[in-house]
């Protein structure tokens, strides 16, 4: 790290000048080849995915999205001439906008089943020649604009689905400035410097930028989800912005102990910026390791979260010591510059302010403070017991949208199962399959819990084998509810095998709803083995870099407690409602299947940072002292200021995606702003101290047989350069 320093540092305008380039070639690139977004959900061994399977291979889907307009009228009937002629031309006009393949209208022929019981409720389904993702926002936007221009009074309009959603979303690029904003401050506050706030927030923006201009060449390789750029936006710039300020605070200190700049830069890369590249690899092998769940769906967002990941990392390392190289000792404030010239160089450590006390205290009530902390932890976990994984839908977006005015347009017409149907889906091979499956769907009509059962014609194309026929069935209740949850599982481990045992016929359930629960299900299965990997993982990361047994021990279980904290906030906060309502979140509903790998992944990665950054300088002390205590108390004053800084920053990033008004992203925001705050200002502060004061000189014991056998891994290398005094004009 010292020569990769001073070689940014000495050709520090080479470095910015490739960085530069860099940006723009990518961009360019980024724009010429495009993203293709893939948002397919594929479960392979599970009854909506051999569902799928089927319907594929016999009746493919259109490539093109599909959305609905919904219209309902307060007095009459939508098939009033008057509202029919108005509607009609409406439907006419948005067939002819651009990207529009088709709209099938209920006034077509076959088209009276999208006309509701009561007569007030129609809907028309448009498809579009592209995937959601891959659709013009503009284009959208004409559609939405031109079906509205239909609504008069008693006569509402109102839209639903993917592409009508992804327009009502905030673009990522608002809440990136509103994190970064938020992080600005918190950055002045903490170096009251312009310049020195700047370099954190420089560095995260391009190591991002960097990131996400790379998913355009990573769609055509893989798989990559339609909030890919979301989520990496939302850790990058949490993490990108923190390792920069660690490395900036570290060449801060250097800069006022008497260093020059040059050197400063090598000393901040060494250290912090060793520190830096391990965390940051932690980060990356906990999104990595989401690999091992074989999920196509959460791959797609583990790669490109990873990916961004190592371009901050990777901007941290190499831009910083460039920019260090042209602002020198402008990056400490006036009045620092001014008490260097004449005070001089300050050695003494951070011995003064409100952490500095805390640290002292620690000390006097260990026992009291570990008990105090664990039990808050504790409380707040406590809702994670109640957890239910599933999925959100339209009901849940802003209230103000028109797919939560079109949903629930839909569910009062024709019921809350109308907006998650299953796909009952067969392929019968012979006449006894026939008659067995002709059996079922008469007796779905009265399987308790299901509304209305549909069967549409048989689907078939040449060389897929005999003809699919797919029966819909919809629920009583709306797709979230644990109700419809029940009734799939009846469906298939009930209600098919009765009719189909003794027979050749292979029954699926399917459909999105069927799909998603599902997905919920593999997650939950699979969990307990992702767990296992990271927890196992970061104990051997942290015996090799400490050379102890009970402080990775003590990191495992305590990440763990962080983790279930988050989940405890999650569940509390959105599944039963405490707070969704405040944030225009909807109603309470589960949370999202895919959510707790993904937020594990980075708490884990998250979580080591901070105690790397911790009891690195705490095993730096004891390797001079053996004393546990002032280790310990060591560790604590001169981290705990920049850690809690650190995630004061992360919290406003990851909270600021909270207002994108999509679900799924605020439960993120929410479950990485929690793990983040609970982690910092509970267990580093409170929890790590207290138990490592209790547990005295046993937190560096390794069996002297083992310590020969592993190999070593230092973090923070004692440097090799003497301080170097900065002449004092420089100082000015």
């Amino acid at each position: 790290m010292s020569a990769l320093a001073r070689w940014c540092y000495q050709h520090r305008f080479v470095v910015i000048i490739v960085w530069i380039g860099l940006l723009i070639g990518l961009a360019v690139m980024s724009q010429a080849v495009k993203t293709t977004y893939d948002n397919s959900l594929t479960l392979p061994g599970t009854g909506s995915g051999s569902a799928q399977k089927l319907l594929q291979r016999s009746a493919p889907a259109q490539a093109g999205d599909a959305d609905q307009i919904v219209w309902r009228t307060s007095r009459g009937s939508v098939t009033d001439p008057a509202i029919e002629q108005r509607m009609s031309a409406m439907l006419a006009r948005v067939s002819h906008l651009p990207e529009v393949a088709s709209v099938a209208s209920p006034y077509s022929p076959g088209g009276k089943v999208q006309v509701s019981a009561d007569g007030r409720t129609a809907y028309a389904t448009v498809n579009f020649t592209k995937a959601a993702d891959d659709l013009d926002h503009a284009d959208i936007k004409r559609v939405i604009a031109t079906a509205t221009a239909a609504h008069e009074p008693g006569l509402a309009v109102e839209l639903g689905g993917k592409a009508i959603s992804n327009t009502e979303q905030a673009p990522p690029s608002t809440m990136s400035a509103i994190g970064i904003g938020a992080a600005a401050v918190i950055l002045l506050i903490a170096f009251g410097s312009l310049l020195a706030m700047a370099l954190p927030i420089v560095t995260a923006v391009v190591g991002v930028s960097m990131g996400l201009m790379l998913m355009a060449p990573l769609s055509h390789l893989m798989s990559v989800n339609g909030i890919a750029p979301i989520l990496g936006a939302l850790i990058g710039l949490g993490v990108g912005v923190d390792y920069a300020l660690f490395i900036v605070t570290r060449y801060r200190r250097a800069l006022q102990s008497g260093l020059d700049p040059q050197q400063s830069a090598v000393q901040a890369l060494n250290t912090s910026g060793r520190a830096v590249l391990f965390a940051g690899g932690t980060v990356c092998i906990a999104l990595l390791g989401l690999l091992t769940l074989d999920l196509s769906f959460i791959d797609g967002l583990a790669v490109p979260a990873a990916i961004t990941v190592v371009c901050t990392v990777v901007a941290a390392v190499t831009l910083l010591p460039a920019l260090f190289g042209v602002l020198g000792l402008r990056v400490l404030s006036r009045r620092q510059r001014r008490r260097s010239r004449t005070v001089g160089p300050d050695h003494a450590e951070s011995g003064s302010g409100i952490w500095a006390r805390w640290s002292r205290t620690v000390p006097r009530f260990p026992a009291v403070l570990a008990a105090a902390g664990l039990a808050v932890m504790v409380v707040v976990s406590a809702p994670v017991l109640h957890l239910r994984l599933g999925f959100d839908d339209a009901s849940n977006d802003p209230t103000s949208t028109h797919t939560h005015k079109s949903y629930g347009m839909l569910a009062k017409g024709f019921g809350p199962g109308f907006n998650g149907p299953l796909l009952v889906v067969a392929q019968p091979h012979s006449a006894a399959d026939r008659a067995a499956l002709e059996q079922l769907q008469h007796a779905l009509t009265a399987v308790p819990g299901v509304a209305a059962v549909q069967t549409g014609p048989a689907q078939t194309r040449p060389g897929a084998g005999p003809a699919v026929e797919v029966t819909q069935v919809l629920p009583t209740t709306a797709p979230e509810t644990p109700a419809t949850s029940s009734l799939i599982t009846h469906l298939r481990s009930t209600v098919i095998p009765r009719y189909t045992h003794g027979t050749t016929l292979r029954v699926y359930v399917g459909g999105l709803t069927a799909t998603l629960d599902d997905f919920a299900s593999v997650t939950s299965a699979k969990l307990p083995w992702f767990l296992a990997t990271i927890v196992g993982f970061s104990f051997l990361l942290l015996v090799l870099a400490f050379r102890s047994l009970l402080i990775p021990a003590l990191t495992a279980v305590l990440n763990l407690l962080a983790a279930a904290a988050s989940f405890g906030v999650l569940t509390a906060f959105f599944q039963w409602g405490w707070g969704t309502s405040v944030f225009g979140l909807g109603s309470a509903s589960p949370v999202e299947g895919y959510l707790p790998e993904l937020v594990l992944a980075v708490l884990f990665g998250l979580s080591m940072d901070y105690q790397v950054f911790l009891v690195s300088r705490m095993a730096e002390e004891w390797s001079h002292t053996r004393d546990n205590t002032r280790s310990v108390l060591a560790g604590q004053t001169d981290t705990a200021r920049v850690i809690t800084a650190a995630a004061a920053i992360m919290i406003a990033v990851f909270t600021a995606f909270v207002f994108m008004g999509q679900r799924s992203i605020a439960e993120f925001g929410i479950g990485l702003a929690a793990g983040v705050a609970l982690d910092a200002f509970i267990l580093r502060t409170v929890l790590v101290p207290a138990v490592m004061h209790l547990c005295g000189q046993a937190n560096w014991w390794l069996p002297r047989w083992l310590d020969r056998r592993l190999p070593h891994l230092a973090i923070e290398p004692a440097m090799e350069e003497q301080p170097v005094r900065a002449p004092e004009s420089a100082l000015v």
